[in-house]
């Protein structure tokens, strides 16, 4: 397969949903030099934004990318996986066990075990199998000692993990509330989702993190806030001694609309409103879990050397743009 015409080509049978002729291109691809392979994975990334479809048929092909030993390649196959596990977790389960070998290697690129574990939450939200005992020890320790950036996507994967399945993390709650006071906002997010999602069906499991999740009332976030009312809610309804915040949960009533449904929720005597019907739900974390994040992340400010958008927290600790430090 010559290039440039091979770019097209692939295109071309890949929208045309001949992914056994595409994957055979893509292993020839992979002998080729640094250039060819560039544009072939390059065009696969473009393809997936729009057509995700059309990709999911050469999951497979993709993998040896993962081990390339240009970064850049690795990084890019990574992005790769992630958004197509977003849109088609179907396509990337075969493909798991790739992406958790990633993950699991310490002398990889922090943002390439980063994208691998945002992967393998998507994959877990339909198919909580490919949270094994190993890969959940992976997203755990690495809560302990990672960039931020990769503690960001381990925490979103565990929050995915237990939306697929809360019997999954029923027995870290502790471990994971032990890291509610972390310094980004996002893990302190997904964490206390992952909290409350063990806590649909598991509130009792919650008992020991009480004192972490009524300290979050107080936090920065309002919906890390939120969420820590809505997860003492569940707690509220299980057969425990554990003490609630009953002071902090009337103060949360008068937060913003977030926070003050779920204070809400949590003090069920209150006679100002009733809750929103899926608060303390699988579907309601689902629901609002996206347009969270979205807020969490949206640009705030600027480069003040090339003027590039950056959010408020998260994403490299320099301009992706120019490369000075933010």
């Amino acid at each position: 397969m010559d290039d440039p015409p091979a770019t097209d080509r692939l295109r071309a049978l890949l929208r045309d949903g001949e992914y056994d002729a595409a994957s055979d291109g893509l292993a020839r691809v992979m002998d080729a030099d640094a250039a060819v392979r560039r544009r072939a994975l390059n065009a696969l990334r473009d393809l997936a934004d729009d057509r995700p479809g059309a990709v999911a048929g050469v999951a497979a092909a993709v993998v040896p990318f993962l081990t390339d030993d240009e970064r850049s390649f690795r990084l890019g196959a990574a992005k790769l996986f992630a958004a197509l596990a977003d849109a088609d977790p179907d396509a990337v389960r075969p493909v798991a066990d790739a992406l958790a070998d990633r993950l699991r290697d310490d002398d990889e690129f922090y943002f390439v075990r980063a994208r691998c574990a945002e992967a393998l939450g998507y994959v877990a939200l339909d198919h909580p199998d490919v949270a094994s005992p190993a890969v959940l020890a992976d997203l755990r320790v690495g809560l302990e000692f990672d960039e931020p950036e990769v503690r960001e996507r381990l925490a979103q994967a565990l929050e995915c993990v237990a939306l697929g399945d809360p019997n999954r993390l029923r027995n870290h709650a502790g471990a994971l509330a032990g890291h509610l006071d972390d310094g980004s906002e996002r893990v302190r997010y997904h964490l206390a989702s992952a909290l409350v999602a063990v806590a649909t069906e598991h509130p009792e499991r919650l008992a020991d993190a009480a004192d972490a999740l009524a300290d979050r009332l107080s936090d920065d976030r309002v919906h890390v806030r939120g969420r820590a009312a809505e997860a003492l809610g569940l707690l509220a309804r299980a057969d425990t001694d554990a003490a609630l915040p009953v002071d902090g949960l009337a103060d949360a009533m008068d937060d913003e609309a977030f926070v003050a449904e779920r204070a809400r929720f949590a003090l069920p005597a209150a006679e100002d409103g009733d809750a929103p019907a899926d608060v303390g739900t699988l579907a309601g974390v689902r629901r609002t879990t996206r347009a969270a994040v979205a807020e969490m992340t949206a640009p705030d400010g600027e480069c003040q050397h090339c003027g590039l958008a950056l959010p408020a927290s998260g994403g490299p600790p320099t301009c992706p743009r120019c490369g000075a430090p933010r």
